[in-house]
């Protein structure tokens, strides 16, 4: 019965989720090929963005998780690149989600690197590095060392920019590390080419300064092995220029810095560092000692005059402070005045608080009063405040280290509860299976007991029967010998006497002869009324056919008995029980045996009814009861019914089970009638 109802819910399934999954395909398909335009760069970006929309909606509609998140980055790469900065977060964020949910790795990391670019480019660098971290783990974890090393050098420049040079140094290393085992692609070599440069930086600001040249020679090294380096090769020898600069080579620095002037079309594909490198020779020849001060004044003011015409604040604030200093050392104050005040205005715009604090030193050596002592507390403000924001940025970054390692041990700790669920559940399971096969085979050996109980049952029954058919036959030879000398005894003499006496009437006349005769003649009739008599027993046998019915009936007053029945039995005697096999008497016994356990077991009857009839050659046999009744379909798979129907199919006969609840059963047995 289990078995049907599962094939029955497995096919409903299969009827119920085959359309849906037709119709899966179907959006799928279009899904796909809406992602395909969306990649098709001869489009323009609206359009491409609007076919990766697209193919989102109908991800949802599928309500299939890996779809949906596949449509989705690939539409918040769009949203980055239209620069929908808050679409793309927010739509990371579901991505995020939606990847813990599916416990798909790669694109968990994914999406904390998404966040962690959105916080960065938006200067919150504590919740930027917080999902830098994560990301971290897991491309660690998986062991893709391309999205690794991104991830790490972002780190190190949140770290950098925040003044926490020693962390950056470790994640540039880390990172460094990470791409040696790479290829040496152009991106690969633009990577490393980026870390030595950042390393440079970090050694230069710790006043590492022969490191800091270490780092760059090293950078200029990559550049060169680069197809598309030299612009690489150029910021390198300028940050080299720099360091020598602060070592006091100024002739040194002066040298690399023309090395990058002899750049052809340096000004047109770059102005920017252009810019600054006119900036650079012009204050390191000023602080050389160059008497030539209109040339430096002149590179001054052009340096001055790109950065503001290309409105590129940071190039004008390092080339503003340069010249505050540049007009202060000449004692030209209205000069030193206008550039410091805009260096001091541009500076606070942008954030750039190494140059602030430059230009509110010299503000406050330039104005003399209240006015300096304004610049000079204000520095003093800004400076404390910077220390406070690097130390708990430090900490913030040791804190987030902290709870992430907490965060693993943790995971570690839920990892082991489930292997250990696991292997419980496994035992369990084991255990269970264990105790099923144990119980079937208990039960399959209850079965084989149960039919070799039965087996000798049914010899003992047939031992009985032959013992009983002893008896019958003794019994027909006892009374046959009785029979047998009543005629011999009483019959014959009678006979023997009353032909004497009629023959002695030969010789006698008259009316007492006559009445003599006729009383003779009476005696013949008697006579013959007994022998009719004894004709009449010899052919009825009345042992004939009683035994195996007293077995019957000896068996039901004996069961009813111990199962507190009232029973009334009927047979009739038209059935020659004699003329019925054995094998057939047996299973008759065992069905009427059979079916007063059941009704003991389970009727809570009262009363039963057994009957034997003889109809058109078919032997009806009959069992009624008073009982609760039962529902005939759901229990013709019961030990009971099928044992019954069993011995019916060896009477080549047939079964009927009637019943309604609380109002009794009756089982109808029909079996032919043959004479063995």
């Amino acid at each position: 019965m289990r078995n049907i109802i599962l094939i029955f819910f497995i096919f409903f399934c299969i009827l119920y989720i085959y359309p849906q999954k037709k119709e899966s395909k179907t959006d799928i398909d279009s899904i796909i090929e809406l992602r395909k335009l969306s990649a098709n760069t001869s489009f323009p970006i609206e359009e491409r963005f609007l076919y990766a929309k697209r193919a989102s909606e109908l991800s949802y509609d599928t309500k299939i998780d890996s779809t949906i998140l596949i449509s989705n980055k690939n539409l918040s790469f769009y949203h980055l690149m239209m620069n929908n900065l808050s679409s793309y977060r927010k739509l990371s964020i579901n991505n995020l989600k939606l990847a813990k949910k599916i416990n798909d790795s790669t694109s968990i990391a994914n999406a904390n690197h998404n966040l962690g670019y959105y916080h960065h480019a938006n200067q919150q660098h504590d919740s930027a590095y917080y999902y830098y971290s994560e990301a971290i783990e897991i491309y660690d974890q998986l062991k893709q060392e391309r999205n690794l090393s991104s991830v790490l050098i972002n780190v190190a420049n949140i770290q950098q920019v925040e003044n926490d040079f020693i962390g950056s140094e470790e994640n540039a290393i880390k990172a460094i590390e990470v791409l040696q085992k790479l290829p040496k692609t152009e991106d690969v070599l633009d990577d490393l080419w980026i870390l030595y440069n950042l390393l440079g930086i970090n050694a230069l600001n710790l006043k590492l300064y022969q490191k800091s040249l270490e780092y760059h020679d090293e950078a200029l090294k990559i550049s060169s092995k680069m197809e598309f380096g030299e612009y690489n090769r150029l910021y390198s020898i300028n940050n080299e220029a720099f360091v020598y600069r602060k070592l006091g080579d100024l002739d040194k620095a002066i040298d690399f810095y023309s090395r990058i002037l002899e750049k052809d079309n340096l000004y047109d594909e770059d102005p920017s560092f252009y810019a600054l490198i006119l900036e650079n020779i012009a204050y390191t020849r000023f602080i050389n000692g160059d008497k030539e001060l209109n040339s430096i004044e002149t590179l001054f003011q052009r340096a001055y005059k790109i950065s503001d015409s290309i409105e590129d604040p940071i190039t004008k604030v390092g080339v503003t402070i340069s010249m505050a200093k540049f007009y202060k050392a000449l004692q030209k104050k209205d000069n030193a005045l206008k550039y410091a005040n805009e260096t001091y205005k541009v500076s606070k715009e942008i954030e750039s608080n190494d140059i602030l604090l430059e230009s509110l030193i010299i503000l406050s050596e330039l104005n003399k009063g209240e006015v300096g002592k304004a610049y000079l507390n204000e520095h003093i403000r800004l400076s404390d405040s910077l220390l406070d924001v690097e130390r708990n940025v430090r900490e913030r970054f040791a804190r987030i280290e902290f709870d992430t390692d907490k965060l693993e041990l943790e995971n570690e700790r839920i990892s082991q509860q489930k292997m250990w669920l696991l292997i419980v559940s496994a035992v369990l399971l084991v255990t269970l299976f264990l105790l099923y096969i144990i119980i079937t085979q208990r039960a399959k050996n209850k079965e084989l007991q149960f039919e070799k109980d039965q087996q000798k049952a049914n010899e003992e029954i047939y031992n009985l029967m032959l013992s009983q058919q002893d008896k019958v036959d003794e019994a027909r030879a006892n009374e046959k010998k009785r029979i047998s000398q009543e005629m011999h005894d009483g019959i014959l003499g009678r006979l023997f006497g009353t032909r004497l006496s009629l023959d002695s009437l030969n010789f006698s006349e008259g009316k007492e002869a006559i009445q003599n005769r006729s009383n003779y003649i009476n005696e013949l009739k008697t006579i013959e009324d007994d022998i009719r008599k004894i004709s009449h027993d010899l052919n009825t046998d009345f042992v004939s056919g009683s035994g195996f019915m007293d077995i019957v009936s000896e068996l039901i007053e004996k069961q009813t008995g111990a199962y507190q029945l009232k029973y009334k039995f009927d047979y009739t005697d038209d059935i020659n029980w004699e003329y019925v096999s054995n094998k057939n008497k047996i299973n008759i016994y065992r069905i009427i045996q059979e079916s007063l356990q059941n009704i003991y077991k389970h009727a809570k009857a009262e009363t039963i009814k057994i009957s034997f009839e003889l109809k058109n050659n078919v032997i009806c046999l009959s069992v009624n009861d008073d009982g609760e009744g039962f529902d005939v379909n759901k229990s013709k798979k019961g030990i009971g019914i099928k044992n019954i129907n069993a011995r019916v199919n060896d009477l080549e006969g047939s079964v009927d089970f009637i019943s309604q609840l609380n109002k009794g059963t009756t089982i109808s047995i029909y079996m032919p009638y043959k004479i063995s």
